[in-house]
């Protein structure tokens, strides 16, 4: 026991990482079980339909605007100088304290206007889009108009919590996400075993939702209280501290759909709703994979944040580059089984490869993705700063994807968007992000302490 312990610790596991991994394994648990139930009860252009609807509600990006990774940097430097007492009531520094209420004010009502602006555009955008497809036999339009709304609500607690993950309530958060994530797996199978259709989408996003209010109205009630009763006459200034971050990452954020959600649209588009359905699937199954081995990282960045607001760079490092080592690691052994899964279902002709992008397309995603945990590992690290300077890579690669998924997506179907992917991802993005990491990294350690 105390040798399995000890490598544990070796991998940098602590309660935090070992809920999101199992956050991330039950996601991976889950997701075959979910595809072969998909296969089984919804035809491929209702499966089309399905994933085209989670891309639509992937525009969140665009409202957003990257204000979840200001929170919860922000938060951290903040928590150096704070804690929870025994009643769940945050305690300490008082002037850390009131800045902390002045932030979670500011970003709750922020969120809940952009949530109101993602309901109204995003659903009757939604509409006009999903009205060009040539299936008139399928009813989604009841579907889509109660996943906004749901998708809106959800999306205005993303504040709650990141506020939360920044004042490193991480191993709470991610045993909740946990559980949230077994919740939703089981409320999609049952809509799908009582043959509900997309309504499925609804249901998995409302019971996520449920359980996302009982974390703040219950369990975190104490902790949320003050902002709700005390209005600070000083605090977080938006305009010097939060805008100079957030402007960026408001750029930023809107190319972040051209990243990673563009390739469905794009195939449902010109290829039509079953070519989607396969782009949906094996995308779920690549993300899956990525955040689970992000788990080592985003565990750890409030803890980034403290020490870096202690200038203990030395450890920063230490930590950053043990926990990334592992990050890529983990998704390296997992894209070689993925990929040789996706080969064994072709190989065998089993069923559930129709719905799945072919091996060669699908190898060349996973590659992309693989290169792209580099650059995840190293935006978790700048951001941790209170910074952010990744705009103009932002700007590049998702333009740069974007026209590239599109021109080689809508010509060469699932092949040309999944080598546009990996092409811009090897050429553009990952030199450019690191340069960018190494360049910020040796400016921003000058004032080490010696």
């Amino acid at each position: 026991m105390d040798a399995f312990k000890k490598f544990l610790r070796w991998l940098e596991v602590d309660r935090a990482v070992m809920f999101a991994v199992l956050s991330k394994v039950w996601s991976l648990f889950a997701a075959p079980i979910t595809l072969l139930l998909i296969a089984y009860f919804l035809v491929p252009e209702v499966q089309g339909f399905y994933y085209t609807f989670l891309s639509l509600i992937a525009l969140q990006s665009f409202v957003g605007l990257g204000f979840y990774i200001v929170i919860t940097q922000f938060a951290s430097h903040e928590w150096a100088n704070l804690s929870l007492d025994d009643a769940g009531y945050i305690s300490g520094d008082e002037k850390a304290r009131l800045r902390l209420i002045s932030l979670g004010r500011l970003v709750f009502k922020w969120y809940a206007w952009a949530s109101a602006i993602f309901v109204l555009l995003v659903g009757a955008g939604g509409y006009l889009f999903l009205s060009q497809s040539p299936d008139p036999g399928i009813s989604w339009k009841s579907p889509w108009f109660f996943l906004v709304v749901v998708a809106g609500l959800q999306f205005w607690a993303l504040p709650f919590l990141s506020l939360l993950e920044g004042c490193n309530q991480v191993h709470t958060i991610y045993r909740f996400r946990f559980i949230q994530g077994i919740i939703s797996s089981l409320a999609i199978w049952l809509t799908l075993l009582w043959d509900f259709g997309l309504w499925m989408a609804v249901v998995g996003l409302g019971a996520g939702l449920l359980s996302s209010l009982y974390l703040l109205l219950v369990f975190y009630k104490n902790f949320f209280q003050p902002f709700f009763t005390i209005k600070p006459e000083e605090g977080i200034q938006w305009r010097e501290e939060i805008w100079p971050m957030q402007w960026r990452l408001a750029l930023g954020g809107s190319m972040s759909y051209f990243m990673v959600s563009i390739y469905t649209p794009v195939l449902f588009h010109y290829h039509g709703p079953v070519v989607a359905g396969q782009m949906g699937m094996t995308w779920q199954l690549v993300a899956a994979l990525g955040s689970l081995a992000m788990a080592w990282v985003a565990t750890k960045v409030p803890r980034f944040g403290i020490l870096i607001a202690q200038k203990n760079y030395a450890e920063l490092d230490r930590f950053f580059f043990r926990t990334s080592s592992i990050s890529m690691g983990v998704i390296s052994l997992g894209a070689v089984l993925l990929w040789l899964l996706v080969y064994g279902l072709n190989y065998f002709e089993h069923p559930l490869a129709q719905r799945l992008l072919s091996p060669f397309p699908f190898g060349l995603f996973i590659a992309g993705t693989v290169l792209g945990q580099i650059i995840q590992c190293q935006t978790a690290y700048l951001r941790a700063h209170k910074k952010e300077p990744f705009l103009i890579y932002a700007l590049v690669y998702g333009f740069s994807n974007g026209i590239l998924v599109w021109f080689l997506g809508s010509r060469f179907g699932a092949i040309g968007a999944s080598a546009g992917y990996l092409l811009v991802m090897s050429l553009v993005a990952v030199p450019m992000a690191s340069y960018i990491w190494i360049k910020c990294r040796k400016k921003w350690h000058t004032d080490e302490p010696r």
